[in-house]
């Protein structure tokens, strides 16, 4: 007699592939990254860091430096005034190029009725206007293509004053019902700005 051989049935064998593939989809979300704490921490430190190293760059190069935030594209781009009064991009400075945040990340910029803000400090050199410009005396607008792109809000001056600032990195997750989760980088008068973590911001 023939020996009865043991194998597995077609829905035995479906069942097994369907449960391999929900333990490899739920590992590779995990290793993908949920917490969302982490990431928001960590674009929060990056800015910190390559800020800081921004200023000491002002300081060393006696270059004035400024940073222009887009909240709308989310991103934020390093930019130097040039000889003939421009600001233009650090094209050569690649930790300063321009960066746009992760997906569901988003920035929120403050500079007016900050705590520790002092009236006729940083803008008293006679370098930039009370608009966060330079002095538009002489400036002839053509083309709206020509048009140069809008000044950096804050800026880093070679005397390694900075711009009184609160900036704030938040992230909501538009398919969860989860708090959003916002990490703020705050900067007095000079280096180092601070990074606030969600827990020991003031309600």
């Amino acid at each position: 007699m023939r020996k009865q051989q043991a194998g597995f049935t077609l829905i035995e064998i479906m069942l097994v592939l369907a449960l391999m593939g929900l333990m490899i989809s739920v590992v590779s979300y995990t290793a993908l990254g949920t917490n969302h704490y982490d990431k928001v921490n960590e674009q929060a430190k990056r800015f910190q860091v390559v800020f800081d190293m921004a200023s000491d760059y002002a300081v060393l190069n006696q270059a004035q430096l400024g940073i222009r935030i887009d909240e709308e594209k989310n991103t934020y781009t390093y930019v130097v005034l040039d000889d003939e009064d421009k600001w233009v991009e650090l094209g050569d400075q690649k930790l300063f190029a321009s960066y746009e945040l992760p997906e569901y990340m988003t920035l929120q910029l403050e500079l007016e009725d900050l705590p520790w803000q002092q009236e006729e400090q940083l803008f008293d050199r006679g370098v930039f206007d009370e608009q966060l410009s330079i002095s538009d005396e002489g400036v002839e607008i053509g083309k709206e293509e020509d048009i140069p792109p809008p000044p950096p809000q804050i800026f880093l001056l070679s005397s390694g004053d900075i711009t009184p600032f609160e900036l704030s990195m938040t992230f909501e997750d538009p398919f969860s019902n989860d708090e959003p989760i916002t990490f703020a980088l705050r900067a007095k008068e000079v280096t180092p700005i601070e990074r606030i973590a969600p827990e020991d911001r003031e309600l």
